[in-house]
């Protein structure tokens, strides 16, 4: 599904542009933010806002939207799209109508596909318009985990990471306690640990992420809980900071860590030199297209503060910061470690 939305936030900025075209049939089965590759992020942020463009976009919606030949999850995918547009101009009853639509069109999934597309849409900056969306959406179906999981995000891209925590400690410990999907809870453990590493709460982030492993069997779908567990690790106190390059190499054992972003394991495992990392960030396919210079530059001022190097550490998470779009969790991190220097 995370494909499915990278095409549908694509189309959107295509949209703004004035060129969008239907997105082609997708694979509706993936939910989880971490197992897409390590910060590769729909390119649905920064695109033009005037009120112009955003009626001619709003226009090529109707256009597909008038379409008979959209598939259940395209049309609840472009209705969600239009809804947070419709929020945007102030079309408030126009939004609701459209939320409306998503239930009869998708009424088992519509809601996720809702916190999949908002989160990402909210990163052009409109915050408020994506948390309007969001209540017009819990009006249909209150207490809905998915839906408290996408206000979490929109609420950490603002550096809200408190009522982030409280939103997902309720989807964990209501909706979701009795849920025997286990990628359900993976994604709101994975999203928590988050929470609690941009509040400081490292020990509290840790246990997140180990416990979001459970259910992974490959190295694609652990290696980013096991850098994330990593990373809290070192800035927690106690056994487990001096423990964390020794359990985090037990996990790996002998996986081939070529492919990105497995780099960065080996540098955080004292494999690859800082440059190398930089060379690989730089030049691999596959981490040019996951923006691979923004986790890189993040743990090599993880690496720094484990050694105890701060003005390193500094520069790397500044650099992180400047490297890392604003919807990403490395940005938040980098962000939020540098205030508590």
């Amino acid at each position: 599904m995370q494909r499915a939305i990278a095409k549908a936030i694509g189309a959107f900025v295509a949209l703004a542009m004035m060129s969008a075209e239907a997105v082609a049939q997708r694979n509706a089965t993936d939910w989880d933010p971490s197992a897409r590759p390590f910060d590769q992020r729909p390119a649905g942020s920064g695109g033009p806002s005037t009120s112009a463009t955003r009626n001619n976009t709003l226009d090529a919606l109707d256009k597909i939207l008038s379409s008979s030949k959209l598939s259940a999850l395209d049309r609840s995918l472009y209705l969600g799209i239009r809804a947070y547009q419709l929020s945007r101009l102030g079309r408030e009853a126009d939004s609701r109508k459209d939320i409306d639509e998503m239930g009869k069109v998708l009424p088992s999934d519509w809601q996720r596909v809702l916190s999949s597309t908002l989160p990402e849409l909210a990163g052009d900056g409109d915050r408020a318009a994506a948390l309007r969306t969001l209540d017009h959406a819990l009006l249909n179906k209150p207490g809905d985990p998915w839906l408290a999981i996408a206000q979490a995000q929109v609420y950490m891209q603002i550096a809200d990471f408190q009522r982030a925590l409280g939103l997902l400690d309720g989807a964990l410990d209501g909706a979701l306690a009795g849920v025997t999907a286990e990628a359900d809870r993976r994604t709101a453990l994975f999203l928590r640990g988050h929470a609690n590493f941009d509040l400081g709460r490292y020990a509290e982030a840790a246990s997140d992420f180990e416990a979001s492993l459970e259910g992974r069997t490959t190295l694609k779908a652990r290696l980013s809980p096991l850098l994330w567990r990593y990373a809290a690790q070192v800035r927690a106190r106690g056994p487990a900071r001096g423990d964390a390059r020794a359990t985090l190499g037990r996990e790996l054992g002998k996986e081939d860590l070529g492919e990105w972003p497995g780099p960065i394991a080996k540098f955080v495992l004292g494999k690859l030199s800082a440059g190398e990392l930089e060379v690989a960030a730089e030049t691999g396919e596959a981490a040019k297209r996951a923006n691979g210079k923004c986790p890189s530059a993040f743990f090599m001022g993880i690496d720094a503060l484990r050694r105890g190097d701060k003005q390193r550490a500094r520069e790397q998470l500044q650099l992180a910061q400047a490297r890392c779009p604003t919807v990403s969790e490395f940005n938040w991190a980098a962000a939020s470690e540098l205030k508590r220097f």
